[in-house]
């Protein structure tokens, strides 16, 4: 469990979508305090659905090869499967829509406040990564230390690209606006590869992961 949510939590924090959204909150005007919002949001996304989780299981896993843990990896497998066949999705309509065009300048969303900064974290959440991550968490075992860690270290490794963000433009902030539209330009060039790249690789995962339990 504790290497599947760590996984999944690196794959969420470098996921481009919400950090080049995260980019042009942090140019708004107070941008600082709509970055804080924006990642309170998130990490309230994340903590709900791991506290969701928990409340259902009372915190124990479901024995081996019973009904709940059976259901449970069917879950994950099925997630992995939606991942891969989504990142095939991208792929395939990126390689018959031909190389990107020329990226256009950031804009900067002078009219964003802190709810819709929040809106926009919880509406550009990767769902399906997150949804893969409720299925893993299905095995803590919180009567051991190692799994509030290994809870609390997927939050943290989730976020941990909008929190550099949200410092680099708290103590460096004109440096920092510079540094991210630079970023957020080279990111929107590369987002399809980097969304193919990543559905791919977790949906591979979490789908062999599952696989291997189910059949093991």
């Amino acid at each position: 469990m504790v290497l599947d949510l760590l996984l999944i939590g690196l794959v969420i924090t470098l996921y481009p979508l919400p950090v080049m959204a995260f980019v042009l909150v942090l140019s708004a005007p107070g941008g600082v305090r709509k970055g804080l919002a924006f990642i309170l949001a998130w990490l309230a996304c994340l903590v709900a659905v791991i506290a969701g989780v928990l409340l259902f299981t009372g915190g124990q896993p479901p024995a081996p090869r019973s009904p709940s843990s059976t259901a449970a990896l069917l879950a994950k497998l099925a997630l992995g499967l939606g991942l891969v066949l989504y990142g095939e999705r991208r792929r395939r309509l990126r390689s018959t829509s031909g190389p990107p065009g020329p990226v256009p300048a950031p804009s900067r969303m002078d009219q964003v406040t802190w709810r819709s900064a929040a809106g926009f974290a919880v509406l550009l959440q990767p769902w399906g990564m997150v949804a893969a991550a409720a299925a893993t968490v299905v095995e803590a075992d919180l009567s051991h230390g190692a799994s509030y860690l290994a809870l609390m270290g997927f939050c943290v490794l989730a976020t941990a690209s909008l929190l550099a963000m949200e410092l680099y433009a708290v103590f460096a902030p004109e440096q920092a606006l510079r540094v991210l539209t630079g970023l957020r330009s080279w990111m929107s060039g590369h987002q399809d590869q980097a969304v193919v790249v990543a559905c791919l690789f977790l949906g591979f995962w979490v789908a062999s992961r599952a696989l291997i339990e189910l059949t093991g």
